[in-house]
């Protein structure tokens, strides 16, 4: 376990893309934390940086495919 986490902090510090600096918490945070799926992940990663990246209708519609498969695959 403490490899594992050893591993995590190392990555913290690597670097990523611009469109993600500067948020409190990052994405990936958010979606480890809230232990989202891939599909939710991905649409929250999309919804996050579509003011910043310069590509706001395109993220918007990246998130938006990947909430309907997540609906697509729900069970309830």
């Amino acid at each position: 376990m403490e490899e594992r986490m050893s591993a995590l902090r190392e990555l913290k510090d690597a670097p990523y893309s611009s469109h993600y600096k500067g948020f409190l918490p990052e994405p990936v945070d958010v979606i480890e934390r809230w232990q989202l799926n891939f599909n939710l992940g991905n649409a929250l990663k999309y919804i996050a940086r579509c003011e910043y990246k310069g590509q706001k209708t395109e993220d918007l519609e990246k998130a938006i495919w990947y909430l309907r498969r997540e609906l697509a695959m729900s069970k309830d």
